[in-house]
């Protein structure tokens, strides 16, 4: 059953993709743009933004630079988007901040930049795209988590915790904007190979690349799924760990992650 409108021709579609200077926000912004999408991509890099454009055509791409931490910034570039395109189809929140951290090693200034970035962004976004979505009586919007928002994990002290808030937030938005002809999307990608987990001192399990992360999230507004998670053998798996119980699940984990 799919919980959303299938997005079945993206021929003009207006995606906006705020986090797209690179990863997987400029594959996405890439491939939407090569079925046919205008691909507007956001980040603060104006440097980066403008190298993403350049390899798309002039006339279906568009450079909003911008901070999502201030809101006034994301307010002058949704002006801009309108005054180009008359408006948006799509949203797609994907900016965030990631540094590995265990209990013992927390640095305030570090965890309070990721709540910054990884949820108080995603809000200053919505307050400005959700009216006008609610007057528009339609769009969609999509928040990119993660798998690691699922439970808790090794060396995701702050950042697991953002996504698991935006996994909730997703719910919320669904359930109160469903009603008012919104598409509420919900990304929770496992590993993909991108600067954030370039970082990363440790294996990672089923690691993608951005181009097969962005063609899974493409499937998944075409089928109008409400969560898109992939790779699917990896998220399976992991989904099932959720529903064991803490006496199982914290040795299962240990054992898995050798942390």
């Amino acid at each position: 059953m799919s919980l959303n409108k299938k997005i079945t021709d993206w021929t003009n579609k207006r995606v906006w993709i705020v986090g797209a200077s690179t990863g997987i926000g400029a594959a996405l912004a890439a491939q939407l743009h090569a079925l046919g999408a205008k691909a507007a991509v956001s980040a603060r890099s104006a440097d980066k933004l403008d190298a993403v454009v350049a390899s798309l055509s002039a006339e279906r791409a568009l450079a909003l630079p911008l901070d999502i931490t201030k809101v006034e910034t994301i307010k002058a570039a949704e002006e801009k988007l309108i005054a180009a395109w008359g408006g948006y189809d799509l949203v797609v929140f994907m900016a965030g901040d990631y540094t590995a951290m265990r209990a013992w090693e927390l640095d305030l200034k570090v965890a309070k930049q990721m709540v910054t970035i990884n949820w108080e962004g995603f809000l200053n976004g919505l307050s400005i795209v959700i009216p006008r979505f609610i007057q528009a009586k339609s769009g969609g919007i999509a928040l990119v988590s993660s798998v690691a928002g699922y439970r808790g994990l090794p060396k995701s002290l702050v950042y697991g915790p953002t996504k698991a808030a935006l996994i909730n937030l997703a719910e919320v938005l669904y359930l109160d904007l469903k009603e008012k002809g919104l598409d509420v999307y919900l990304i929770c990608p496992g590993f993909v190979k991108t600067p954030m987990t370039d970082k990363n001192d440790f294996e990672m399990p089923s690691l993608i690349t951005p181009e097969e992360a962005a063609s899974e999230i493409i499937k998944g507004f075409e089928k109008g799924e409400f969560e898109i998670h992939f790779p699917k053998g990896f998220t399976r798996m992991l989904k099932a760990l959720r529903h064991l119980p803490y006496s199982l699940y914290f040795p299962a984990i240990k054992k898995s992650t050798k942390l």
